[in-house]
């Protein structure tokens, strides 16, 4: 998908309107100006793939159930909010996807969320794990603190899934197979806010008892 130049422009524009209290009234106008002029480029640029992407996946097999969004809206969507950012530049959501095959469609969609929950709280995993890691170059915790802390993390994926709050499906879709089973393919959005409260939540449950103060200076650390 060719919109790295559109999106570094955005996201340029998005830092610049940031620092707008700093600007006069017709600078500040100027820049709201640009960065719609930006943002309908990059819709236009996110529709153009999202076609081209769907051509690929009908080409491929994959159909929607009846009453579901067409594959080119789905994948509309999922590019949509993949390109979403928060006030600070990060992502705004998470993506997951997983496929899954079954005798019927609802047991290998439901395999497949099930899949893609597991590859959510995997990312949430390894985020979490990189900024222990940082909090260790940094000397904000010590190397004893940050195992501890790690120990947590690999034990806490099926807590982070517990954890989970309403995920959204983006895209939905199946194929049937020469031996009449179904393939489903799903992708699921997290936001991302959501998320580090399940890494707090599911981190904390498993800190060893005593370690309140460690609970304390980690919710400060990594912003909790």
């Amino acid at each position: 998908m060719k919109i790295s130049k559109v999106l570094c422009a955005f996201l340029f524009l998005s830092y610049c309107t940031s620092m707008s209290a700093q600007l006069s009234k017709e600078q500040i106008k100027e820049r709201k100006e640009i960065q719609k002029a930006a943002q309908a480029d990059l819709s236009k640029k996110v529709s153009k793939a999202a076609k081209k992407e769907a051509k690929s996946m009908k080409k491929a097999g994959w159909l929607v159930t009846p009453g579901a969004l067409p594959i080119e809206k789905q994948l509309d969507r999922s590019f949509t909010m993949q390109m979403e950012y928060d006030e600070t530049l990060f992502p705004k959501y998470i993506m997951a996807e997983a496929m899954s095959i079954g005798e019927t469609f609802d047991a290998a969609k439901m395999q497949a969320m099930e899949l893609a929950k597991q590859n959510l709280a995997g990312q949430i995993q390894t985020e979490v794990a990189a900024l222990v890691e940082n909090s260790v170059a940094n000397k904000q915790l010590s190397q004893e603190e940050a195992a501890s802390v790690t120990k947590s993390i690999a034990a806490g994926r099926t807590l982070i899934i517990q954890s989970l709050g309403r995920v959204i499906p983006v895209i939905e879709v199946y194929r049937p197979l020469q031996n009449k089973n179904k393939e489903v393919l799903v992708r699921l959005a997290y936001n991302s806010d959501m998320a580090k409260a399940a890494a707090k939540a599911a981190v904390r449950r498993n800190l060893e008892s005593g370690a309140d103060g460690l609970q304390q200076r980690l919710d400060d650390i990594l912003g909790w």
